[in-house]
């Protein structure tokens, strides 16, 4: 009696789970997840983050989900991001820590949920995380430093308009400018002690008044070069100098690159911009991550390249790859 009991619920058993189903079709999990939060989600260097993630997450058969705070000085909405895709249980999350310090314990958090972090851009101040995949972006700024010498006949003097405090990616850039600079006896730096802030605006504001505080008494500029670390420095700087009708009349390097920028470039208003492949540095932050839930061994530090673009180079055709990426068709807006 008590084996055909027993029978009977196994039967009814395979018959409730049957009836879950449609007839001949078997259960399909859904594309794993992968959560990409940048610092921001405005400047043009985050799209090409985004359009290089949502193509290895093409390539590679996972949802890929875009979620950032509007302001790159945001800690507390970056953190709450995080905090969400943690509730969610994603497969693996690719941050871009606005602040290297302030998202240390919700990157614990999340390894801590099973749930593994590969940061990308700006560096943390753990090692909670599976890779670091970015720019070498001290390189980045010696390079700056080093190509602003010779443009001054290594001698001159030259001011750094700084980004923002806790972003590691531009402190590296920073302080590599300056050790560059440290290597040229004629060349002394007039000022590197003002931030721009995280907007182009406040970056303006702060130009104007770094040029305004550097000014002989017939008007002119008493230094001969410039160097910003990131793109909202660089285009705050160079309306600062359009406004005051000193662009072209003081070398200047930045960082990144916008249409406007690349036009500053042309028309020599800019002499140099530091070039990096935020495309590729999204690409590779969801494919490392993919590769380590897939058991594969990742490297932990994966360096995405830094470019030096100038007048002279600017049409060769990896340079206006760079400078002006097809973002359409993964970006799909």
């Amino acid at each position: 009696m008590k084996k055909g009991m027993v029978s009977m619920a196994i039967l009814l058993g395979v018959a409730v789970f049957a009836g879950c189903k449609r007839p001949g079709e078997e259960p399909k999990p859904g594309p794993r997840v992968i959560a990409v939060i940048p610092k921001g989600t405005t400047h043009e260097f985050w799209k090409s983050i985004h359009a290089g993630a949502n193509k290895a997450g093409e390539e590679l058969g996972v949802e890929v989900i875009w979620k950032g705070p509007l302001k790159e000085n945001d800690r507390e909405a970056q953190i709450k991001v995080v905090e969400d895709f943690i509730s969610r249980d994603v497969a693996g999350i690719v941050l871009a820590p606005l602040d290297d310090t302030a998202l240390r314990s919700p990157v614990t958090n999340a390894v801590r949920s099973g749930i593994p972090v590969v940061i990308i851009d700006s560096g943390l101040k753990s090692e909670d995380y599976v890779s670091f995949v970015a720019t070498d972006n001290y390189q980045g700024g010696l390079l700056g430093g080093e190509h602003l010498a010779r443009l001054l006949g290594e001698k001159g003097k030259v001011i750094l308009l700084r980004y923002s405090e806790g972003s590691a990616s531009t402190a590296e850039r920073e302080r590599g400018f300056l050790d560059a600079i440290k290597k040229f006896p004629g060349m002394t730096v007039a000022s590197s002690n003002q931030y721009g802030g995280v907007t182009t605006e406040t970056s303006f504001q702060a130009g104007e008044n770094l040029l305004e505080s550097l000014k002989k008494p017939d008007g002119s500029l008493s230094i001969d070069g410039i160097f910003c670390p990131n793109l909202s420095t660089t285009f705050g700087m160079l309306r600062a100098l359009q406004e005051e009708g000193s662009a072209g009349k003081v070398r200047f390097v930045g960082f990144d690159s916008t249409d406007k920028l690349v036009h500053a470039l042309r028309s020599n208003e800019i002499d140099a911009l530091i070039l990096q492949n935020p495309m590729l540095m999204g690409y590779l932050g969801v494919k490392t991550m993919v590769a380590h839930l897939d058991g594969k061994p990742v490297e932990k530090r994966i360096d995405t390249g830094v470019y030096l673009v100038t007048k002279e180079n600017m049409d060769t055709p990896e340079m206006k790859e760079l400078l002006s990426p097809d973002l359409g068709k993964w970006l799909k807006e």
